[in-house]
């Protein structure tokens, strides 16, 4: 039996005010408790779903809908929908120095939920709950702006996990960070799947797809839908993969020979013998319970 279709997409077409195309009559379904990875190479229209995704933008065409429910700017304008959608989604941008604005790591993680009108003792607990959550209690009094990248993604994740989302949309999650923070943030994706959550995540970086995602869709370059299936069957299409942007032929010199192969842009490593990051190192504790504090 099939879970409760979460997101619809149905010849969805966005195009900027330049007359620049993004995204071109594409279908996809999300849902509930999928863990579904959009990839595709940079320029083609993956940050733009993701905001119409979180109602952010709306389609100049076609028609996305959450939960059966047409997303668009006059159903925003409905306090009860538009509180339950910002309560139950939630986006982190691909720079997080977009996302974080205020004076310290404590406000920002609380600045959400207060938003949405919690009691001042319910924000308190969601925000130590997730700074424990992300392993960044000790950054609660510091400046956002004087973290570093993965301490900076930390606190974005941590800003959405105080409102204990039911779908998470990660934007390239993984850009910018270092071979520990990456295996981290992926352990983190796979975590948020294990609790049953919903997690879209756009990226170009096929080193994490097999890990994060149970179902691909990817975009080409003409911003439209490339293809769908699998992690296996996608990353295993060689000829889907260079149409798409997302492998190249890599030329090799040998003293007077010369050959090519397919070259993919990843960082392959193993960081399970590094502290702190073994497979469910520190994760128990990312769900919330049904109810706040006791």
């Amino acid at each position: 039996m099939e879970t409760e279709l979460i997101f619809s997409f149905r010849g969805v077409s966005y195009v900027y005010d330049e007359n620049l195309v993004a995204l071109e009559k594409v279908d996809l379904d999300i849902r509930r408790g999928e863990r579904v990875a959009i990839l595709g190479a940079n320029g083609c229209g993956k940050s733009t779903l993701l905001k119409i995704l979180d109602g952010l933008y709306f389609p100049t065409s076609g028609q996305v809908c959450y939960r059966e429910r047409l997303l668009s700017e006059a159903a925003f304008r409905e306090d009860e929908f538009h509180f339950a959608f910002r309560r139950q989604v939630g986006l982190v941008f691909q720079d997080s120095d977009i996302q974080l604005f205020c004076p310290s790591v404590w406000e920002e993680v609380a600045f959400a939920p207060l938003q949405l009108g919690l009691s001042r003792e319910e924000v308190a607990w969601r925000v130590e709950r997730a700074l424990a959550a992300l392993r960044i209690e000790p950054l609660a009094g510091r400046a956002p702006h004087r973290l570093s990248s993965g301490e900076k993604k930390r606190v974005a994740l941590a800003s959405v996990l105080s409102l204990n989302p039911e779908v998470w949309l990660l934007d390239e999650p993984t850009a910018g960070l270092d071979p520990r923070s990456q295996a981290w943030l992926e352990d983190f994706v796979i975590e948020q799947g294990e609790l049953g959550k919903t997690v879209v995540t756009a990226t170009h970086d096929l080193s994490i797809v097999d890990s994060i995602a149970d179902r691909v869709y990817v975009l080409g370059e003409d911003h439209r839908l490339a293809a769908q299936g699998a992690p296996a069957d996608i990353l295993g299409d060689e000829a889907l993969l260079k149409a798409c942007n997302l492998i190249h032929d890599h030329r090799h010199r040998h003293g007077q020979g010369e050959h090519s192969h397919p070259h993919i842009h990843r960082m392959d490593h193993d960081t399970s013998s590094l502290p702190g990051n073994s497979p469910r190192a520190g994760f128990s504790q990312t769900g919330f319970p049904a109810h706040g504090p006791r």
